[in-house]
């Protein structure tokens, strides 16, 4: 049986992939064997997007972003990432892979219950996954968009963790450090509401989704006065 995971981020397009890998564009994807015992197919979501207001009962695989702006980032896009990946489900083999050219100085920061953990060119390799697991990196990547208006922009997804044609809970969190970017705060979709927290301040924008389906985001910044 296969389980397909994606966990996609258009601001780093990056695929988390059994072995042997596939090349993708726009998505961050998990191609893994699943044994056929650890896995019900019943009531499942077919793609929906549905917030939960609360959390699952069981862990789920948490996909967490923090992403830093600095002056440079408004000329080239260019921002400074850490990631991490909770509970990412047991795998023999799998891999994180980025998309070239949008990523650079990548490096693995902490593993925790995976046999093996390495870089390989835009690409992180990971085998023997286990209950537990943690796997932590750090990035530059080309993450936010210029627009003609003079706003800018970072989008996000789709988000899904996806088996066969059901989509299952996941959470996604992101904090965006404006640090002296000179941006602020202008909107975010989707909109607040159960499942979907979202906290902003002069500092940072952060938000917390529990989910079954596809998830979407989009957050737009405009110049301090």
């Amino acid at each position: 049986m296969r389980l397909l995971l994606l966990l996609a981020s258009a601001l780093l397009t990056a695929a988390l992939l059994a072995l042997p890998a596939r090349s993708s564009t726009d998505e961050t994807a998990t191609d893994v064997d699943w044994p056929d015992d650890d896995w019900s197919v019943a009531h499942v979501n077919d793609g929906e997007l549905a917030f939960l207001a609360a959390p699952p009962e069981k862990a789920v695989h948490h996909h967490h972003n923090v992403i830093t702006l600095g002056p440079s980032s408004l000329v080239d896009g260019w921002v400074r990432l850490q990631q991490c990946h909770s509970n990412i489900d047991n795998v023999p083999r799998a891999q994180i892979v980025f998309r070239a050219g949008r990523i650079r100085d990548l490096r693995i920061t902490e593993s925790v219950n995976i046999g093996r953990a390495w870089v390989e060119d835009a690409s992180i390799q990971l085998n023997d996954v286990t209950d537990g697991s943690r796997l932590c990196l750090t990035a530059e990547t080309r993450a936010l968009t210029a627009k003609e208006d003079g706003r800018f922009r970072i989008d996000n997804g789709p988000f899904m963790r996806r088996f066969l044609d059901g989509y299952y809970a996941m959470r996604v969190s992101q904090k965006i450090i404006l640090a002296d970017s000179g941006l602020a705060f202008s909107g975010i979709e989707p909109e607040v509401q159960p499942g979907f927290a979202v906290s902003v301040s002069n500092e940072s924008i952060d938000f917390d989704a529990w989910f079954e389906g596809r998830l979407k985001t989009k957050v737009e910044l405009i110049q301090s006065e």
